[in-house]
C-alpha cells in the first residue's frame, strides 16, 4: 500500500468553478519502487514536474481547489489513461494499436524518465501495474472528477486548470526564431476549452509580462483530451511553465528568484480564478 495519492486543499469559500490540478509534481517515493529502479534518486526525479503544486499554492486563497498528486510520475503517470499500458515493461499485456506515448516507454506506468533512461531492470508483473492504478491513478481521478462535478453544480460550468512545467532546453529546441516562450497553454487546438476562457487566461500570464504560446510544443494530453468539453461548459486547459523561470534544473531545487516568480504567478492564479467568479460566493462545506 502508499501513502495518500494526493493533497487536496479547499480553500475557506469556494467562489470560482475554476479547479487547478498538479498531476506531476508528487515527490513521495516509495522505498520498494526505489529499490526496484536502476536509476538514483536525482535521476528518478528528472521526471517530476518538481515545485509545481509549490507555485500554485495560492489558489485556494483565491477561492478555488487545488488537488496536487503526492506520488511521482515516474511510479503513475496521472495525465494518461488507465489503459495505457507498455507490453515491453508489464508482463501480459498485449500490443495494440501504434500509440506513441506506449512506444516512447511514458505510458501510465512509465517504462522510463527523461532522456529515455529507463527506471526498471526487467518487467513488472501485471498485478503491480493493477495495483498502482487502484492505489493512485483511481483515487486521483475519482476526486479530480468529484471536484468538477462540484464546480458544475454550483456554478452550472467547469474549468480545470492543468498545471505542468517543462526543461528550458526543450522550449529552445522546440523554438524556430526568437526567444522560447515562457508559458505554453494547451488546449487541443481549441477542442478543449472555449475561445474566451483560453483568450482570458493568456491574458492573464502576458499581464505578468510572459512570453505565451499556445499547443506548442505541448498541447496537452490525456487530462485535457478526457475532461475538455467545452460544448457542456466543461473547460480544460494545460498549463506547462519554463522551469528556469523558478527552479535549478540540475540540481532539481527552487533557485533565488523562487518566491519573487511564485509571487508573480499568484496574481495570474487570482485573475484565472476570476475567470468562474460569481457574485454571490457559496461557502465551502
Amino acid at each position: 500500500m502508499v501513502d495518500a495519492p494526493f493533497r487536496l486543499t479547499m480553500p475557506a469559500a469556494r467562489t470560482t468553478s475554476v479547479v487547478f490540478a498538479s498531476p506531476h509534481s508528487g515527490r513521495d517515493y516509495p522505498r520498494r519502487f526505489r529499490l526496484a529502479s536502476e536509476l538514483d534518486a536525482a535521476v528518478l526525479r528528472s521526471s517530476e514536474d518538481a515545485y509545481v503544486d509549490d507555485l500554485f499554492a495560492p489558489a485556494p486563497g483565491s477561492g478555488a481547489p487545488l488537488i496536487a498528486a503526492t506520488l511521482p510520475r515516474a511510479y503513475v503517470d496521472l495525465n494518461r489513461a488507465a489503459d495505457e499500458l507498455d507490453p515491453a515493461l508489464i508482463e501480459g499485456v498485449r500490443r495494440s494499436l501504434h500509440n506513441p506515448r506506449i512506444a516512447s516507454g511514458l505510458g501510465v506506468i512509465p517504462r522510463v524518465v527523461a532522456n529515455g533512461r529507463a527506471i526498471y531492470r526487467g518487467k513488472l508483473p501485471f498485478a503491480e501495474a493493477e495495483a498502482r492504478l487502484s492505489e493512485v491513478w483511481r483515487p486521483y481521478h475519482a476526486a479530480l472528477r468529484g471536484l468538477l462535478a462540484e464546480s458544475h453544480a454550483q456554478f452550472g460550468e467547469a474549468i480545470l486548470i492543468d498545471c505542468h512545467s517543462m526543461p528550458h532546453e526543450a522550449l529552445e529546441a522546440a523554438t524556430a526564431r526568437g526567444p522560447a516562450p515562457e508559458i505554453v497553454l494547451g488546449d487541443r487546438f481549441g477542442s478543449a476549452a472555449g475561445g474566451e476562457v483560453v483568450e482570458r487566461i493568456e491574458r492573464a500570464f502576458l499581464r505578468a509580462d510572459l512570453r505565451v504560446v499556445r499547443n506548442a510544443p505541448f498541447a496537452g494530453a490525456y487530462v485535457t483530451q478526457h475532461y475538455g468539453r467545452p460544448a457542456r461548459r466543461q473547460h480544460a486547459v494545460q498549463i506547462e511553465i519554463d522551469r528556469s523561470l523558478y527552479m535549478d534544473e540540475q540540481r532539481i531545487a527552487p533557485h533565488a528568484g523562487f518566491e519573487a516568480f511564485r509571487a508573480r504567478l499568484g496574481a495570474v492564479v487570482a485573475e484565472i480564478a476570476q475567470i468562474g467568479s460569481f457574485d454571490m460566493p457559496l461557502a465551502a462545506e
